[in-house]
């Protein structure tokens, strides 16, 4: 499986301005640009896809590695933050709260670990930016 996008840029990294159009058109010339990147801007940015690719990979990893316990959440709610230092991604933290029903919180915590080691989107990050994970299971 493939996944593409288009990034298009015109003029400089500072007054310049871009869209964004993924292959599935879920973006579709979604604009970005330096003052939503690096200050209080209303468009979109690389670190905000970035934790929202994180986030929702890690939910679906969770999902499948429940399920091969015979497991299925009712609700995985992921709240990402990338943080970005000096021009670098840093870190990627995880807050996670989740219902599944008829699980122990030692299973619940196997699972949440493993998802978290072997999500796609936390493998990339291994090596090059800290990674924390909190989680809650409610009922």
């Amino acid at each position: 499986m493939e996944s593409k996008a288009i990034a298009v840029w015109s003029g400089s990294g500072k007054d310049g301005s871009g869209h964004l159009t993924t292959g599935s058109k879920v973006l579709d010339k979604t604009p970005y640009n330096f003052k939503s990147r690096f200050e209080n801007g209303t468009d979109t940015n690389p670190e905000e896809l970035i934790a929202a690719a994180h986030a929702g990979c890690f939910n679906m990893k969770l999902s499948f590695v429940l399920g091969n316990f015979g497991f299925t959440p009712d609700s995985l709610e992921s709240n990402c933050t990338v943080d970005m230092v000096d021009g670098m991604i840093a870190g990627s933290h995880i807050e996670l709260t989740a219902k599944v029903p008829n699980i122990d919180i030692e299973k619940f915590k196997e699972c949440v670990e493993d998802a978290f080691r072997n999500c796609p989107i936390s493998v990339l990050f291994t090596d090059n930016a800290e990674m924390s994970l909190n989680y809650t299971l409610v009922e």
